[in-house]
């Protein structure tokens, strides 16, 4: 069951996002209306290309839209957003331990307080006894999940994840995937999750997005009906969830192939 304690709301109205100018001008979003509700669980999918990274990085402050507005409705949590990336940018000199506590260090938290809670983010995610431990020394799920400590330990009241699992073997995948939702009912905070696999978004989010093709617009949402908490390998095996995932890939098929022949010129 989702933790009483709420995450953010968001407010996403007619967000436009243009790179360059004159003949060179990409318009990467256009026309983006969205609203995701404090504590929602929410996945986008779409093309490669299609601009579902700009958008969170956009949501996550890391780069300006050209016009439109966001309202980001955050009382009481400690930070506005977190990021977790594909790739877990870990620097590699320093250890599990520092790394998870590197946020709250540069904001000042002082040392006491900031040990207490490095080591509820260690534990949330299973690697206290790995605290002291170097990222060449872990596996890489263990640095996906240092990576979420991360960004978990700031006390978000968003966080903001670009295919965080997509660089991991299927059952490590499958594992940290359960251990994300597992957290994320624990917490009560909003995720915006972007994946690449329809059966990621089904999986774990509350809602599905799908994006067009570039210029990146939202095409349809699609509720999810499967209940949290979710066993994750018997949903993925029902009738409902294939259903579903046939529903999706039918909206998102056309822009894929739309996408294609763009890049193929």
């Amino acid at each position: 069951m989702v933790a009483q304690r709420r995450g953010a709301a968001v407010e996403i109205t007619a967000l436009r996002k243009e790179y360059g100018s004159g003949p060179d001008r990409v318009v990467a979003l256009a026309d983006i209306d969205l609203r995701v509700a404090p504590g929602e669980f929410l996945c986008i999918v779409g093309p490669s290309g299609c601009g579902k990274s700009t958008l969170l990085r956009i949501l996550a402050g890391l780069d300006r839209y050209t016009s439109g507005a966001i309202r980001v409705e955050a009382a009481s949590w400690a930070v506005e957003n977190a990021m977790v990336f594909q790739e877990s940018g870990l620097f590699p000199w320093m250890s599990v331990e520092a790394n998870v506590g590197f946020g709250l260090m540069t904001r000042g938290v002082p040392k006491a307080i900031a040990r207490e809670r490095v080591d509820g983010a260690l534990k949330l995610v299973g690697l206290s006894k790995f605290r002291n431990h170097y990222p060449h020394q872990l596996s890489g799920g263990m640095r996906q999940r240092s990576a979420i400590a991360r960004a978990f330990v700031t006390d978000p009241a968003m966080l903001l994840m670009d295919e965080p699992f997509a660089a991991l073997d299927a059952q490590n995948r499958t594992l940290l995937q359960g251990e994300l939702v597992r957290i994320w009912e624990r917490t009560g905070k909003t995720v915006i999750y972007v994946t690449h696999s329809i059966e990621e978004a089904l999986l774990l989010g509350d809602r599905t997005v799908v994006m067009t093709a570039l210029p990146g617009r939202i095409k349809q949402v699609i509720e999810v009906p499967f209940p949290h908490p979710r066993n994750l390998v018997t949903l993925s095996a029902s009738p409902e969830f294939g259903a579903l995932r046939l529903e999706i890939w039918r909206v998102l098929e056309e822009e894929v192939m739309r996408a294609r022949l763009e890049q193929e010129g």
